[in-house]
């Protein structure tokens, strides 16, 4: 009874969860029951209710499967670059499955004449001419839906994903331009104006293009990895200008990923989380890796210290780092602590989404 429930349930969603139904009912079922059944059809009120009733539960049999067909060649196909490719598809689905069942249901007519149908195969080219009418229109509804359907996604995600830019460079603001950020950084430049004025000159220099980077890059959903990688050097040159050979950073990016995409400032909030959890001492430095390895990836690994006087963690750099993924709609990012080390897996995109 369960299984039945659950077979009726999902029948019922899909076809009145699909408005192409309702715009095929009216004006379908009493054509091809007059084709079907003939005059008879339109001989009297009951045998036009019951022709109705009998077609329209043919219909609805015959309905089902192509929703089906159509629902998994647009998951094979999913893009807008697909469509006439998912559309051709879909159409030649739909003349497959309307063949069979139309040429099922005549034979059923032709055999028994219920309501003294008149049908007969010389009859049948009729009804596959307007069968076939039936299916372009079908398609074309399909297509429309599932563009309608995608613009309205490509819209939400949009916005979500501005949503999450904007968290994200909140968040980045909020970590680095502080107060005591500033402080130990104008502390610094103090200290090489006096002894060291071209590494001033140099601080300076990478200190504006951190600034700008932060405040700049999230106007974009993604960057290129080159971009990403240019601004944490010049970020990891502000932190090892204080924390000198106590932190380390190596980079071994292959240049063929280095035109591959990702969010902006996820290295940022990667390099920033290992600095803000770990100890950094001179004897015992803080390494942080950042390296392309095959499948598309990216490893962003540093070594765990232990801190005197552990940190809080809110998670927020790294719950920032899957939502931009998440709503990218592409592999999520693995994190993992093992022997010591804490490693990153971020996917690079070879391509931007066609919703950006």
């Amino acid at each position: 009874m369960l299984q039945v429930t659950s077979i009726g349930r999902f029948i019922w969603l899909s076809l009145f969860g699909r408005w192409m139904f309702a715009l095929l009912v009216p004006w379908f079922v009493p054509t091809i029951s007059y084709l079907l059944i003939g005059d008879p059809y339109l001989a009297s009120f009951q045998n036009f209710l019951l022709g109705t009733l009998m077609i329209l539960t043919m219909t609805i049999l015959a309905f089902v499967p192509h929703d089906w067909a159509a629902q998994y060649i647009a998951r094979r196909y999913p893009s807008f670059h697909s469509s006439l490719k998912r559309a051709f598809l879909t159409a030649s689905a739909f003349c497959v499955l309307t063949g069979v069942y139309v040429t099922a249901y005549a034979f059923f007519i032709i055999h028994f004449r219920p309501l003294n149908a008149d049908l007969d195969f010389s009859k049948m080219v009729n009804v596959y001419l307007f069968e076939f009418v039936a299916v372009l229109m079908l398609t074309c509804l399909y297509e429309v839906n599932y563009s309608l359907t995608k613009w309205k996604e490509i819209k939400v995600n949009k916005e979500a994903m501005k949503k999450a830019g904007m968290q994200g460079q909140l968040q980045s603001l909020k970590s680095q331009v502080n107060p005591h950020f500033l402080f130990n950084s104008l502390n610094t430049l103090s200290a090489l104006i006096t002894d060291e004025p071209d590494r001033a000159e140099q601080f300076v220099d990478e200190m504006a293009r951190v600034y700008r980077y932060l405040l700049q890059t999230n106007q974009h959903e993604l960057t290129t990895l080159s971009t990403e990688i240019r601004f944490i050097r010049s970020y990891y040159h502000l932190l090892r200008t204080r924390y000198d050979t106590g932190l380390e950073l190596v980079i071994d990016i292959q240049e063929a990923d280095m035109d591959k995409f990702i969010p902006p400032l996820t290295l940022q909030l990667l390099v920033e989380n290992a600095v803000k959890h770990n100890a950094i001492l001179e004897k015992k430095p803080l390494l942080i890796e950042i390296c392309s390895i095959e499948n598309n990836l990216l490893k962003v690994r540093n070594n765990m210290l232990e801190k005197s006087t552990p940190v809080v963690s809110t998670k927020l750099g790294l719950n920032n780092i899957r939502a931009k993924y998440e709503l990218l709609s592409v592999d999520m990012p693995t994190f993992e602590i093992e022997n010591g080390h804490f490693t990153v897996m971020l996917p690079l995109l070879t391509e931007k989404p066609e919703n950006k």
